[in-house]
């Protein structure tokens, strides 16, 4: 089969990976940002020497969680990192060499800008020999430099082998590397029908592997002993688009809800750029935000991360009242970090920021504020979390009897009030 066919084929389904992730997912959007971040405490916490010796509750656990949110193309991905005590891997627990070597490759890769840089580090990781530790790491490098590395899973390995009629295996750092030169040529020659991030070649590889799609290599298999697993794998899918558009729903009818209250409350309301489009019971958020925040002196990438937050509250000066971040089932992590760097950015910042989700989620929320890598850092800033059924229950009240977003205290909760109670 022709490459441009199949990759026609994978662009027109509407629930393959290249639709549902790849270039419609605001969570992949968002996870950039905390990945590398979390990349940052994973390296600094190895420096500190409080990394820990267990896969949980380390910054390490953070970056794996943002990338396994990331759907069907990721899940799995955090498995290779579990530390599994009776065969002493990954090695990157217990042996502080191996960790200072995990960090130092992590540390290089975040400040590499070239693509010589990235392969020298990853050649180096190969050459340590750490126990465990193989081109799995390919997923985390991937949202550092998305078009430089892709990234790598079972699922991969079987659609590149079917593509490309090869035998490469899925723990192996040679065949890593090799798939990976292959992928990077290939792209390029079709690079006008995808991207020039390798994530939706990765995915076209993925969808390949998964056998939704067909390919000489691979239709005896699906066809005989896979086609049970094709079909289920295709239900499973649907039933994840589904669900990922009542979640999308939802979301949109809590940011409905927080602009309705700002409005009401005669703030002007911006809402995250890419939702502008969006609309509730027949309002559009077009017509009742504003469709850009205010000129600021912050770098690109701080106005980047701050243009994606749910909702803004402003005065008509301009000067920021409320910010909210509604994490219906994604990363509560990057959230916070949206809303910090909001506030960092504003010397002298008052703005109240808010993380709002399911109510079932408060311990969560609760659990990430009390991370170390937070509990520092969120000291001297005012958040809260705004559980959904509050909101809902008390929205027509908050427009009614509300003055100011002071207001909020009535239905927001902080982490010394559910110590309280």
């Amino acid at each position: 089969m022709i490459l441009t066919e199949l990759i026609d084929r994978y662009k027109s389904d509407p629930e393959s990976v290249y639709n549902t992730w790849f270039v419609s997912s605001e969570d992949r959007m968002k996870a950039f940002r905390a990945i590398r971040r979390g990349v940052r405490d994973t390296v600094e916490s190895i420096a500190a020497g409080t990394f820990g010796t267990d896969f949980k509750g380390s910054p390490l656990e953070v970056v794996l969680t943002a990338i396994t949110e990331q759907k069907q193309v990721f899940q799995g991905a955090a498995h290779a990192f579990f530390w599994k005590p009776k065969l002493r891997i990954p090695d990157i627990y217990e042996n502080d060499a191996n960790k200072r070597t995990f960090a130092a490759f992590l540390e290089a890769c975040l400040t590499a800008t070239r693509e010589e840089q990235v392969l020298a580090q990853m050649s180096r990781l190969a050459a340590a020999q750490i126990k465990g530790l193989g081109p799995a790491v390919a997923n985390i490098i991937y949202f550092l430099h998305p078009t430089l590395v892709p990234p790598f899973n079972t699922a991969m390995v079987k659609g590149f082998n079917a593509l490309f009629g090869d035998r490469k295996q899925l723990g192996s750092w040679e065949s890593y590397l090799a798939m990976r030169a292959v992928i990077v040529h290939t792209n390029a020659e079709v690079r006008d029908r995808l991207s020039k991030d390798l994530g939706a070649f990765a995915g076209l590889l993925f969808e390949v592997g998964s056998g939704r799609l067909l390919v000489g290599g691979n239709v005896d298999a699906v066809l005989a002993a896979e086609k049970v697993k094709a079909e289920k794998t295709a239900r499973a899918r649907h039933a994840d688009v589904v669900s990922e558009q009542a979640e999308e729903s939802e979301h949109t009818r809590i940011q409905y809800l927080l602009i309705k209250v700002g409005r009401a409350l005669k703030y002007v309301v911006y809402v995250a750029r890419n939702d502008r489009h969006r609309s509730y019971d027949g309002q559009a958020f077009a017509l009742l935000t504003v469709p850009e925040l205010p000129p600021m002196d912050w770098p690109p990438e701080v106005m980047e991360t701050v243009s994606l937050i749910d909702v803004i509250w402003l005065k008509p000066t301009g000067e920021f009242v409320s910010a909210f971040e509604v994490e219906k089932s994604t990363s509560i992590y990057s959230g916070i970090l949206r809303l910090e760097d909001l506030v960092r950015s504003i010397p002298g910042c008052t703005c109240q920021v808010y993380l709002v989700a399911p109510d079932e989620r408060e311990k969560e929320v609760m659990a990430q504020l009390a991370r170390p890598a937070f509990r520092g850092d969120l000291a001297d800033i005012s958040l809260a979390f705004i559980p959904f059924g509050a909101l809902c229950e008390h929205c027509d009240a908050l427009c009614k009897f509300g003055e100011n977003h002071s207001i909020l205290s009535k239905i927001a909760r902080t982490t010394t009030a559910v110590d309280k109670r």
